[in-house]
């Protein structure tokens, strides 16, 4: 069946019409917090239920819970603090605060809780380095000397071209059941899709019902593939090498925090609140340079075998001369003299040269629909 929701419930904190109008009308009267793009994110991620069973940002108890034993301080696991910083508050505990993001008010939030914490023992033990260079290290060494913990209620959607394909997981849950579906395998993406993509896919749906491709979107940096690009190659690749009534495309917004193992913990929590029973791992999930050994997010679900979501650890595909297709190192004997890896460099190179793949790397279908794009890459 439909995996049960993390913590046991899915959490809705969007504010009803009646209190969305009353607080608008008297938001002048709120202190304010102004939020970047990511924590805005975080937000929604909250009051749709993705992270459920978050009702808000952490508090302090709960903080130090998850980065010392990555369990909120119910013993219920939880692996990235969901947290909200500033330099200095004005407000104090026991006050509501409205959350803007570029002038809009996307939030009211109960502050419950406003605590320091150490930024090095933040980085130490959430992305296991220092290095001021790590993305999610940088990003912690720029927030404020604050947090601040307490639920929130969403006031406003921030804009989304890609509504068309935006599903919560209430929308989830019911379409699987709609399928019949009682098993789905989950695969988070950031990039289009390849030969050695697509193998992993089909490799864990012959065990499941239904597989559900959910591209992250968000920002990016420069070089990557943009949004649009990434649900064009999808709708290819659904359109000509899928069966309909086998898989499922539906994104969801989300700033990666490059923590690797941990982080491959929390994606899995995501695509549980989803309805997903099974989830893919990559061999370097959430990873960013060599700050993590090639296999530790997948050794790190031993340590939960109360997450509630199966994790699939699937081999980095290749193509063997030999064997004549897709394969892994599980399945192919052939010295390495036989074996063509993909590699997204040399892919990125191709499509920057408007050259066609080899079909033993890129469908024709998926390198069309990105050639159509007169720019596909992030500037």
């Amino acid at each position: 069946m439909v995996s049960k929701p993390h913590g046991g419930r899915i959490v809705r904190r969007v504010a009803s019409d009646k209190t969305r109008e009353r607080i608008l009308s008297e938001q002048n009267e709120y202190p304010r917090i102004y939020v970047e793009h990511g924590e805005a994110i975080d937000v929604e991620n909250i009051a749709h239920g993705i992270y459920s069973p978050l009702t808000g940002f952490l508090t302090d108890e709960d903080y130090t819970s998850v980065l010392h034993h990555m369990r909120l301080s119910d013993d219920t696991p939880w692996t990235i603090p969901i947290v909200l910083d500033v330099s200095k508050p004005d407000f104090g505990e026991g006050d509501a605060v409205l959350l803007y993001h570029r002038n809009i008010p996307v939030a009211r939030m109960h502050v419950e809780e406003i605590y320091r914490f150490d930024k090095r023992e933040f980085a130490e033990k959430v992305f296991k380095t220092t290095d001021p260079t790590h993305p999610g290290v940088s990003r912690v060494n720029a927030m404020g000397k604050y947090l601040v913990g307490g639920e929130i209620e969403l006031l406003n959607e921030l804009e989304n071209p890609f509504s068309d394909y935006t599903l919560r997981p209430v929308e989830t849950r019911v379409l699987f059941r709609e399928r019949g579906w009682k098993t789905i395998v989950a695969f988070q993406t950031r990039n289009v899709p390849h030969l050695g993509h697509e193998y992993v896919q089909k490799a864990a749906l012959t065990f499941v019902d239904g597989l559900f491709i959910n591209p992250v979107l968000g920002r990016k940096k420069s070089g990557d593939f943009r949004d649009e690009v990434i649900i064009k190659a999808y709708e290819a690749l659904f359109q000509h090498y899928y069966p309909k009534d086998a898989a499922v495309l539906a994104t969801v917004r989300y700033e990666m925090r490059y923590a690797g193992p941990r982080e491959a913990i929390h994606h899995a929590i995501m695509r549980k609140n989803f309805g997903a029973t099974h989830f893919i791992v990559g061999r370097d999930h959430a990873g960013v340079g060599d700050y993590y050994g090639p296999y530790e997010a997948w050794e790190i679900f031993d340590e939960f075998p109360d997450l509630g979501i199966t994790p699939m650890f699937i081999r980095e595909a290749f193509y063997c001369r030999k064997c004549g297709g897709m394969v892994n190192a599980k399945i192919c004997n052939h010295d390495e003299e036989f074996r063509v890896r993909i590699s997204g460099t040399k892919l990125r190179k191709m499509i920057a040269e408007s050259k066609a793949p080899p079909e033993h790397m890129m469908r024709r279908e998926v390198f069309e629909a990105i050639r159509g794009f007169e720019n596909p890459f992030v500037e």
